[in-house]
């Protein structure tokens, strides 16, 4: 792995919230493990190991009975690392792949029937390469008749530009992190106010409300995030995901512990029916339900 990787936390900590049955974590990730599914030749990073049984065991560590496993871009389009995942949980994870629009029809059946529900697309030019919008678009004419959501990754100040291109989409739009927006800035500043109007405006558009260690300006227990993250669950909240985000991919400056990151649910999820939507209702809905 790179010298400057965090591994994921070794002994979380036990959460004092219990999430509900059936509580989904709606984003998390498997790296490799690296000899049984190699890392994409053309990646940015080179992460450690962090398996499907590592998953698992953090799933029921943490009071969770089912994951979502977004495909990682350390893998690139090679989703198997994250079909094989789906294919061991016995029907408790499903998964978001990363396709090219050389991808089909007949592969995109087989991810289906495998348990991908979605299709990833990565705005960090840092993370990945910019894919032109015209191939997007394509991309998702050929996984909207599954069925399929789109889910997108960039940051607050690009929103104004990639707008247009999201819009155009014929499918739902989930959005990692609530677009990353900049803490500093707070609820009412243009720059999160443009993200709220989106979704007022748009009810095909969805929210993870997640990864408040990659936004917080103040560190544990990340109550600097709360107030947006509570903004969208109480305005939106048959349209909210929770995830971990595990193993937490390139964070830089301190290692997220996963029960620090449960134990912030009920401080922007403040009622027990807001909870239900946001980790069993809402994610059933757009990964189990046919």
């Amino acid at each position: 792995m790179d010298p400057d990787w965090l591994v994921f936390h070794p002994s979380p900590k036990k959460p004092a919230y219990r999430p509900p049955p059936g509580a989904v974590d709606a984003h998390c990730h498997v790296f490799g493990p690296a000899a049984e599914f190699p890392f994409a030749p053309e990646r940015k990073y080179t992460p450690c190991d962090a398996g499907k049984a590592e998953l698992f065991r953090l799933r029921d560590f943490l009071g969770f009975e089912r994951n979502v496993i977004v495909q990682a871009t350390c893998h690139g389009k090679d989703n198997r690392a994250v079909v094989d995942a789906i294919a061991a949980s016995g029907g408790k994870a499903r998964g978001v792949a990363t396709v090219g629009e050389e991808i089909t029809e007949a592969q995109l059946a087989a991810l289906d029937a495998a348990g991908v529900r979605g299709v990833r697309f990565n705005f960090l030019r840092r993370l990945a390469d910019f894919t032109p919008h015209d191939v997007l678009r394509r991309i998702a004419d050929k996984v909207a008749p599954f069925g399929w959501h789109v889910v997108v990754y960039f940051e607050a100040p690009d929103l104004a530009e990639l707008k247009p291109l999201f819009t155009s989409l014929p499918t739902k739009v989930v959005v990692d992190h609530m677009g990353r927006p900049d803490v500093k800035l707070g609820v009412d500043h243009p720059q999160f106010q443009a993200f709220v109007q989106w979704m007022d405006e748009d009810e095909d558009v969805w929210s993870k409300v997640s990864c408040p260690e990659r936004l917080s300006l103040a560190g544990p227990p990340y109550d600097d995030v709360v107030p947006l993250q509570r903004t969208i669950v109480e305005r939106f909240p048959d349209r909210v995901l929770w995830g971990t985000d595990w193993p937490h991919p390139n964070l830089k400056g301190h290692m997220a512990d996963d029960g620090v990151l449960v134990d912030q649910i009920p401080k922007f999820a403040v009622t027990e029916e807001l909870r239900r939507k946001l980790l069993v209702d809402n994610p059933t809905r757009l990964y189990w339900d046919r």
